[in-house]
């Protein structure tokens, strides 16, 4: 059944002149990998210094573990310019780490008992003891080595032109930011809706090495003597192996909404969880976690999907939103791409980009619990046994093909490609490489990984090691313009400079601090 309201919308893009407005939306993305040594085994070294200081670094930085490292690339309106400056990073990364590799799957290299994958380290200031802090919290919470997972965020945003000829069509008189608040969370709803797709078209990890803690009852198989693996597994990272964990499963935050989301995180971030109470926030003169709530902070909620205010060192998020709406989205469902020394490719760009415009232009309804439960379990059931023939997904109530599902969903992105083609850039192909994954499960990612560990006789672990050596030799011969290294030489240098001033400035007692801004919600 035709969607009259997306019909609608397509009809006025396809103006002459109006497709233009969709056309050089701003996206960025942040990716996670991990350090690990020569043998593959995770780096037990500090944040290396000659890629600067994690905390005030604009673009290399790291997330939970000390060795687990976020590169975060400013927005860019065009994909070219958004992987140079992605690609550029891993170059002069790559070749400043010694004898040490990048991990390219999202699923960690072989993993110590749980207290050695070691937690970032941002220095002595309140703000650094702080984001320690949060980390270690995460530990007790959820387990260091699930913190040790890695994927790629994308980051998108349309430009001010679009919104407001956009709010002129939909004859809409609100004041601009509460419009576009609107429109990026009748987006976010969708997303959560089709976000499945996006775990099995680009989902690349089927399988882990078994030195990863499990709980009892993981249902995985043997691979061989040193991996578990799902046979019809498209990402154990998107599954309730990795982020969909019990305790963030509960999580429900409507999207219905501004107000509703806003609310959710505030309740979450002031609730008292008692399994939280048990593990104590502050033992012995040292902090465990920086409060025992459902969520410690906001960036706890490890959402498929998430609105984004303007960064602001004044405003926590929920603030941010409240008084200045969206101005951004962030997607968070996507795994690193192994076949890829950057760990994501144009097509994977062009297909999301025009899975989003769809998503915000389709209708969008309100998510109600029953539609929340189904979204639930499509994704599960796609993380674990994607690839398996006749697989039915739960959808408005019934069960659907697989197939059926995700053909349908390609014919309405295919339309948004087609609007953003006009300069020749293969959207269009990227939407059709994606129509035969959905025809043919063989292509995928996860099956082709699979395949090439078969062919190759090779484990989770030996597999990922060879690829982590041929990606090093690749960046470091590749050569850096030397304007571009000098940059990013000078951005390490300023950043640790920084970093010490923050340090040597004076600071306010650490409890009074971390009281006034969690109090700041």
């Amino acid at each position: 059944m035709r969607d009259a309201e997306l019909d609608s919308k397509l009809a006025w893009l396809r103006e002459p002149g109006r497709s233009e407005l969709i056309r050089n939306g701003l996206r960025g993305i942040e990716k996670e990998c991990l350090r690990v040594d020569e043998d593959g085994h995770l780096s037990l070294r500090p944040h290396p210094a000659v890629l600067g200081a994690a905390l005030t670094h604009p673009y290399i930085t790291t997330d939970y573990s000390e060795a687990l490292l976020e590169f975060v690339t400013p927005p860019f309106a065009n994909n070219w310019e958004l992987l140079q400056s992605l690609c550029d990073i891993h170059c002069f990364v790559a070749q400043s780490l010694g004898d040490e590799l990048l991990w390219p799957q999202s699923m960690p290299c072989v993993v110590q008992p749980d207290q050695d994958v070691p937690i970032a380290y941002y220095g002595e200031s309140n703000l650094g003891r702080m984001k320690t802090i949060y980390r270690r919290g995460l530990g007790h919470r959820y387990g260091r080595a699930m913190q040790a997972i890695a994927g790629v965020h994308f980051n998108y945003s349309l430009r001010a032109e679009f919104w407001t000829e956009f709010q002129v069509h939909e004859q809409d008189q609100r004041p601009r930011r509460v419009f576009a608040s609107h429109h990026y969370f009748r987006l976010a709803r969708n997303y959560r809706r089709h976000a499945w797709a996006l775990i099995y078209l680009f989902g690349t990890s089927p399988a882990l090495c078994k030195s990863f803690p499990l709980r009892a009852g993981h249902r995985l198989e043997t691979f061989d003597s040193s991996t578990w693996y799902l046979p019809y597994g498209t990402s154990l990272r998107m599954s309730d192996i990795g982020y969909r964990n019990k305790n963030q499963a509960r999580l429900q935050i409507s999207l219905n909404s501004l107000d509703d989301y806003v609310a959710g995180l505030r309740t979450a971030v002031t609730a008292p969880n008692p399994e939280y109470e048990r593990i104590g926030v502050k033992v012995d003169g040292e902090y465990r976690q920086l409060n025992a709530n459902v969520l410690q902070i906001e960036n706890e909620y490890y959402a498929a999907v998430r609105p984004k205010p303007r960064a602001s060192p004044s405003l926590r998020p929920a603030a941010g939103l409240h008084s200045g709406g969206v101005d951004y989205i962030e997607i968070r469902t996507l795994d690193l791409n192994v076949a890829d020394p950057v760990g994501i490719n144009q097509a994977q760009l062009r297909f999301v980009e025009a899975l989003l415009l769809y998503c915000l232009f389709a209708d969008s309804p309100p998510i109600l619990e029953e539609e929340q439960k189904e979204i639930d379990a499509r994704e599960l059931l796609v993380a674990r046994e994607g690839r398996r023939e006749g697989l039915e997904l739960p959808s408005c109530g019934r069960l659907v093909a697989l197939q059926q599902l995700g053909l349908e969903l390609i014919e309405g992105v295919a339309e948004i490609a087609a609007m953003l083609d006009a300069g020749n850039e293969d959207y269009r192909e990227a939407v059709e490489q994606q129509r035969h994954a959905f025809e043919d499960p063989a292509v995928t990612p996860s099956a082709r990984l699979i395949a090439e560990m078969s062919e190759r006789e090779q484990g989770f672990f030996e597999f990922t090691l060879e690829v982590a050596r041929a990606h090093r030799d690749y960046f470091r011969a590749l050569p850096l313009e030397r304007t571009r290294l000098e940059n990013l030489r000078q951005l390490a240098q300023r950043s640790i400079e920084e970093a010490e001033v923050l340090e040597n400035s004076p600071q306010a007692d650490f409890d009074d601090f971390l009281a006034s801004y969690l109090a700041s919600i």
